[in-house]
């Protein structure tokens, strides 16, 4: 076993995956806490199934590059999501259904509509679900996710105090001057990014674990924000390469192994969380 998985880390494909892996996780980490603290978690669903009516707009237009398609939609989208999560008459939670249920099937209307291969279904299962994809990438796309989670984490580093105070109360922020609508976008278009990066991934139905889980997992043993966010960088970090290294030797898909490997660890922080409260009494 340790023989077949040091061969496999001399192979560039699998170091591409790590790398990428990795990367997205790190950046999926970070803006999970806030999303979480901000009762928004499910700002992952509805940008994910708005990523793939796009992927299936640009399957239909045969682009060379789908990415400059996706990307521009997905943030332009989670900009009316947070305008129209704000409206007093259409909430957050049900501006991410809207979105989220309208997207998801026009986009699996126009790949049956206009298929762009013989196998829709394989097709639809592989978008949703995620595939091997990320054991094929090129190092274009590598160093497009490279440059694109460098900026995150240096976003999210440096506005990291204007951050912290629009999660925990933004109206307070806001009487103190601070531009919480500004930051609000900021974190939208972030996540939209973080979104199309994720699902070659972890496919677009399990792009939401992978904000959720290591931000909750954190939880359960942290309790300021500093500390569940660099807990949950380090969980989610750990998860994505094992859950990487796992698929590839068991031949198992490599967005629901990742996705597993997460809900165990939440498992085993929950249970550590526990025994701490016991010991403490």
């Amino acid at each position: 076993m340790i023989e077949k998985l040091l061969w496999f880390l001399q192979q560039q494909y699998a170091q591409y995956a790590l790398i990428v892996g990795v990367l997205i996780a790190l950046c999926s980490s970070l803006l999970g806490v806030t999303l979480v603290l901000k009762r928004f978690s499910f700002i992952g669903d509805g940008l994910s199934h708005v990523a793939f009516g796009a992927m299936a707009i640009a399957a239909v237009l045969n682009l060379t590059n789908n990415m400059l398609l996706i990307l521009p939609v997905t943030m332009l989208c989670a900009v009316l999501l947070l305008r129209t999560g704000q409206n007093a008459k259409i909430k957050g939670d049900a501006a991410v259904a809207m979105i989220s249920v309208a997207s998801l099937a026009f986009g699996y209307m126009l790949m049956n509509v206009f298929p762009s291969s013989s196998n829709v279904s394989r097709d639809v299962c592989t978008t949703l679900f995620g595939s091997s994809s990320i054991l094929t990438l090129s190092q274009d796309k590598v160093w497009l996710c490279a440059v694109l989670s460098v900026v995150v984490v240096v976003l999210f580093v440096f506005f990291y105090n204007k951050i912290f105070s629009v999660t925990f109360d933004e109206a307070f922020a806001r009487a103190t001057g601070t531009k919480a609508g500004a930051y609000n976008l900021l974190l939208a278009i972030i996540i939209a990014v973080i979104i199309v990066l994720a699902m070659n991934l972890v496919g677009s139905l399990l792009i939401s674990a992978l904000v959720i889980f290591p931000a909750l997992s954190a939880m359960r043993l942290f309790r300021s924000f500093k500390s569940v966010t660099v807990c949950s960088a380090i969980l989610s970090v750990l998860c994505a390469f094992l859950g990487i290294i796992v698929s590839i030797l068991a031949g198992t898909p490599v967005g629901s192994t990742i996705v597993a490997v997460d809900a165990a660890a939440f498992g085993i922080c929950c249970l550590a969380g526990l025994v701490r409260r016991f010991a403490r009494r």
